[in-house]
């Protein structure tokens, strides 16, 4: 198991690796005629922010000797990957679709994986200038004001410094419960999922949130529901998860209330709902 002197030597370099990723995302962010998209084999679309990203962490993290996960490197072989003890799991940029609309709401998603669990994670969200991070066993937390820099240097000591722990609080529980939806992944399984939960909570409020950015909302306590009923992919839920459960949440498949599995044949994930620390849904 990683020891807490590991933990601290590897949450730096996790930390500068998505807060770099994010200044690379920007950077494109603000040139709209630049963004060079075209089509991945699963019809999702990739920009050049996407392939900058990923270039930018899988630079700044090679020095760790820790293999990577990535999904601009998914073709990689399971037998290769299978094995494996310790890897990043990795999404450049979450919500490449709202990177595109230009609603700011996307991602960077690093989580540690060890053994196939998540040990160690951070989202960082460029355009809002935040970080959150979680360590399995020692909490979530939020960090703000971290602006985007390709030459991001923080030390373990300035990234614990004043940091928010998770949830936030005077956040939930809410009058009303708040259920997030993906802004722009909703289905037909999705509004009947929806219905049935108006059933019993017919107050309840939809939160429409691109990213894994619904998995830190649920984090702070701002909203308490999560259903997704598309594809989604390893590397999309495994940072939100752990920050999500140290912040007192769950996350379980649909229909039959499993735990996500990773480093899976299949890197597509099933259904899935989330929970908050204070949902009553």
């Amino acid at each position: 198991m990683i020891n807490d002197k590991v933990r601290m030597y590897l949450l730096p370099p996790l930390f500068n690796a998505a807060v770099r990723a994010g200044a690379s995302i920007m950077r494109v962010y603000k040139n709209l005629d630049d963004y060079d998209i075209s089509l991945k084999d699963d019809k999702t679309p990739i920009t050049l922010a996407d392939r900058v990203a990923h270039k930018t962490i899988r630079e700044y993290l090679g020095p760790t000797r820790i293999p990577i996960l990535s999904e601009e490197g998914r073709k990689m072989r399971y037998e290769e990957r299978r094995n494996w003890e310790l890897y990043w799991l990795v999404d450049p940029l979450d919500g490449t679709v709202e990177f595109i609309k230009g609603n700011n709401e996307f991602t960077v998603n690093i989580a540690l994986m060890e053994n196939n669990v998540c040990m160690g994670a951070v989202i960082y969200v460029p355009y809002f200038e935040k970080m959150y991070i979680a360590g399995r066993d020692s909490g979530s937390y939020l960090k703000e004001h971290i602006a985007p820099d390709a030459a991001a240097e923080y030390t373990y000591d300035e990234i614990v410094r004043n940091w928010t722990p998770l949830p936030l609080a005077g956040e939930g529980p809410h009058d009303h419960p708040r259920v997030a939806l993906s802004r722009s992944h909703q289905t037909p399984e999705t509004r009947e999922h929806v219905a049935r939960l108006r059933e019993r909570h017919p107050d309840l409020e939809i939160v429409e949130q691109g990213s894994s950015y619904k998995f830190c909302l649920l984090a702070e306590g701002r909203v308490d529901y999560y259903v997704r009923t598309t594809h989604t992919y390893e590397w999309d839920t495994a940072a939100g998860e752990l920050i999500l459960a140290e912040a007192g949440g769950s996350t379980r498949t649909l229909p039959d209330g499993r735990e996500l599995l990773y480093n899976e044949e299949d890197l597509r994930n099933p259904w899935f709902v989330c929970r908050s620390k204070f949902s009553k849904i």
